[in-house]
């Protein structure tokens, strides 16, 4: 059932459902999310369960401030603390050292763990309420089947795992990609997965230049979204430049009737056929990340076959959504 987010007695009764151990569908300012109590190793198993996610693919363990860091983790270098002080609250994740005693399953059975603080109010609320209760943080991956299209509205939630739910509404995500994750194990900041808050950002912040992956010996923590094929719709999508997707258009013709067609593009196109589905991408790489999983999900419910998306720019603030729509493609 879908709660009103802002309702106090809907946000003490979903943290009374985590205190017990269920699952409760939480919105976020990057995705909506599937939690549960993170140092409950039983209510995580019932995340992997729901989701067809592997167990050794860690998730994310949001906590309601900077206080709560130190219940999972043992270690915070100072230059993870700069990070907290400069995004915290916000889309930005740190995965940090694990104290062995809480979060194996959480972490995916690893000696590290993915940790953020978000900054919804309404996921704000409920952490709070959840922590009176005992609960000190909640694990909550992207509220859909995994490797899926990432949902950014309670409906979408509702969609992929139905009534029996309890889903707090917090209305539609406002950054609408998931957050930056940085390693902070290895000394030096180390980019896992690319977010809203880029690479010069992070830079500025903490004082020291961010690596990635392939920059150190020594491997990476498996993280949550860094699987080459991920974030993926039914329909098959296909990343092109604007004149290969013109291109390609002008091959199919105002006969065209085959598979149906769906073009998301920034560049204004020439549409011939009534059976291509044809919307435009902004030109703003913020409001293009606030709506892309929308977008697919849409295409998605329209039933394309086919999704034809114009390759994001080069520069480092749609290096997010160009990661998104690469790993879609890849699937």
């Amino acid at each position: 059932m879908i709660l009103d987010g802002r309702d106090p007695a809907a946000v003490s009764a979903a943290a009374q459902a985590l205190h017990a151990g269920e699952l409760v569908g939480l919105p976020t300012e990057t995705v909506y999310g599937l939690g549960a109590d993170a140092a409950s190793d039983t209510a995580v198993a019932k995340i992997f369960s729901a989701k067809g996610r592997p167990s050794d693919h860690p998730l994310i363990v949001h906590v309601a401030d900077a206080s709560g860091v130190d219940h999972f983790a043992r270690e915070v270098p100072a230059f993870a603390h700069k990070l907290m002080q400069a995004f915290w609250p916000g889309p930005l994740t740190l995965i940090l050292p694990r104290r062995p005693e809480v979060g194996a399953a959480a972490a995916g059975g690893q000696g590290s763990i993915g940790l953020r603080c978000p900054s919804h109010p309404v996921a704000q609320a409920l952490l709070l309420a959840a922590r009176a209760l005992g609960v000190h943080g909640v694990a909550a991956p992207s509220a859909n089947q995994f490797g899926r299209v990432s949902p950014t509205t309670a409906a979408h939630v509702q969609g992929e795992f139905g009534d029996g739910l309890l889903i707090l509404d917090g209305g539609a995500c406002e950054v609408g990609i998931e957050s930056t994750i940085i390693d902070c194990t290895r000394g030096v900041p180390v980019l896992l997965r690319p977010g809203r808050i880029t690479r010069e950002q992070v830079q500025a912040a903490c004082g020291l230049r961010l690596l990635d992956k392939a920059d150190v010996a020594s491997p990476a923590p498996r993280a949550s979204g860094t699987l080459e094929a991920h974030y993926a719709p039914n329909a098959k999508l296909r990343l092109m430049d604007g004149r290969a997707l013109q291109t390609a258009l002008d091959v199919l013709g105002k006969d065209f009737d085959g598979a149906t067609i769906a073009v998301y593009a920034r560049s204004l196109l020439r549409v011939p056929s009534s059976k291509v589905l044809y919307r435009r991408m902004p030109d703003d790489v913020a409001a293009t990340a606030q709506q892309l999983f929308a977008v697919l999900r849409d295409f998605d419910v329209q039933g394309v076959n086919l999704i034809w998306v114009e390759t994001p720019p080069e520069t480092p603030d749609w290096e997010g959504v160009r990661d998104r729509l690469q790993r879609a493609a890849a699937s």
